[in-house]
């Protein structure tokens, strides 16, 4: 019986396709369901790739902002004239605006690094999903062989069984119009019927072809 350590052996130098977006693997489970263990797993998956999702649009509107206030610190030095004065309201937005742009590129530098990480994050938990699902399909696989040995198996005894009573029957049917025939010659048809044989088995009788040898003259 393989275990999981056989399986992240041969999934080494391998690659994984993200199995949360693979109809294929989905279809695995379409009879049994998932175990609660790859739920969570599939689960954990999802999230991370959300979490990538968000950072990605995050970091496009972040830069999207810095870009802004980079703008209109230009537009406003033009308003300075070289005068440097604190109060002044063009000084404050600037120095407000210069403000925002380091605290963006703080967001900007810790998205980045979340985002170089979060596709290593990902494929570990991808391929401990292959791993539980390589498990549950390899325990399935086994399962289904053994079923299906049994139903063969089974199959094969009700042949032979199927064969043995067909030739019980038709031995019955057999011994039942060699009765009545001896019974008819003997007792004659009057007599036959007072012992109300049946009408199927007089049928039978009729039905086959009669020995003109052993027929009265």
């Amino acid at each position: 019986m393989k275990d999981e350590k056989e399986f992240k052996k041969s999934l080494r130098d391998k690659e994984v396709p993200l199995l949360v977006i693979d109809q294929k693997w989905h279809r695995l489970f379409a009879i049994h369901g998932k175990t609660k263990e790859i739920q969570e797993l599939e689960n954990q998956v999802n999230e991370y790739l959300k979490r990538q999702a968000r950072l990605k649009e995050q970091h496009k509107d972040l830069k999207k902002i810095k870009k802004q206030l980079m703008n209109d610190i230009v537009e406003n030095m033009g308003d300075l004239d070289g005068r440097l004065d604190e109060n002044s309201p063009v000084e404050k937005k600037l120095t407000e605006n210069k403000r925002l742009i380091e605290e963006i590129n703080q967001r900007l530098d810790d998205c980045e690094d979340e985002l170089i990480e979060l596709p290593k994050t990902i494929a570990r938990a991808n391929e401990n999903l292959m791993i539980k699902s390589m498990s549950y399909c390899y325990d399935k696989m086994h399962v289904n062989a053994n079923e299906a040995k049994e139903i063969a198996d089974w199959i094969t005894s009700t042949r032979i069984e199927l064969k043995k009573n067909i030739i019980r029957k038709q031995n019955r049917d057999i011994n039942n119009r060699e009765i009545y025939a001896y019974m008819h010659d003997i007792l004659g048809h009057d007599i036959i019927n007072l012992f109300d044989i049946r009408d199927d088995i007089q049928q039978e009788v009729q039905k086959k072809p009669k020995d003109n040898g052993n027929s009265k003259k």
